[in-house]
């Protein structure tokens, strides 16, 4: 089926799968990246600053900063930003810790328009290891099966534009930079609410992401270490319309062409590894399909 790379604001049912709300309004439950990555930085960035002629060191980017991480560039920072969203996906994440020569990594799986279904990942499984439909008594799980749920992200994926408000350099300095195509992992519990907001408001009015901005600021929260995170919080401007552009058009095809493009990359990874374990298991089994004496041995 050929992919929708144009945007009519007159076929919102279409629109919408595209955009991946189609699921919001309703009750019903690595390849290199050239788009920036927006994130929130959490900790401060300390630095020198001239204070009554002397060189002190003191913070010259406070924590709760939204960061804009340029592919092979600099990374950009600012206190508010404005968002204007083309489309949501979402996925499965998880971090793996380092162990002998091999590195942290992540495994990820594909990115769907809904997570209500079994996603393939990069490890050849599916949903990195979460198991499938829904768990009805969590607590009578074994141990480590909580902890591998534990340990799985569930992601909205937002991409779109975003411009920085006052932006600085990561020395605190105030620098101009464009409006930029970007994409962000919202991986934390409650920001992946507080966001969802945002596209679950618009589905309900049946408009567009694209046709609105949002105005993106962060909120602290304490840690019982006494160490502080932050949040984000949304304001979504429903009063003011932005009309489309040819330059809408083509960033709207190049965002479906990128997920398309990683989706292409997860499941060939997939294919690989999924390979590579039936590969072990076959030899674990001799030609006539007898299982061998001495793996019998290991599992009893």
């Amino acid at each position: 089926m050929t992919e929708l790379t144009t945007i009519d604001t007159n076929n919102y049912a279409a629109m919408s799968k595209a955009m991946g709300i189609a699921h919001e309004g309703g009750s019903t439950k690595q390849q290199t990246s050239t788009l920036a990555r927006l994130r929130i930085h959490h900790t401060p960035i300390m630095g020198e600053a001239e204070v009554n002629g002397k060189r002190v060191n003191m913070e010259v980017i406070e924590g709760g900063h939204y960061k804009l991480e340029i592919p092979d560039g600099p990374t950009y920072y600012a206190k508010d930003i404005k968002v204007r969203p083309f489309m949501q996906r979402f996925m499965y994440k998880k971090f793996v810790m380092a162990s002998g020569n091999t590195p942290n990594r992540y495994v990820k799986t594909v990115m769907s328009d809904n997570i209500n279904m079994d996603l393939k990942d990069n490890d050849g499984g599916f949903n990195c290891g979460k198991p499938s439909g829904w768990i009805e008594d969590f607590k009578s799980l074994p141990d480590a099966t909580k902890e591998l749920i534990r340990s799985i992200k569930r992601v909205r994926v937002v991409l779109g534009t975003v411009e920085l408000i006052k932006p600085k350099d990561a020395d605190g300095n105030l620098v101009d930079l464009d409006v930029t195509p970007f994409i962000w992992e919202v991986e934390n519990r409650d920001a992946f609410k507080t966001v969802g907001n945002v596209f679950t408001q618009l589905a309900k009015m049946k408009r567009l992401p694209v046709q609105h901005n949002v105005t993106l600021n962060t909120e602290e929260r304490k840690l019982p270490n006494g160490n502080s995170f932050y949040l984000p919080t949304t304001s979504l401007d429903v009063t003011n319309t932005v009309e489309l552009t040819q330059d809408d058009q083509e960033k709207f095809a190049d965002f479906m062409s990128w997920v398309t493009n990683y989706n292409e990359y997860i499941i060939n990874t997939y294919a690989e590894k999924a390979s590579t374990k039936n590969d072990v298991a076959l030899d674990e089994v001799d030609i006539d399909g007898v299982v061998d004496v001495e793996f019998e041995e290991e599992v009893a």
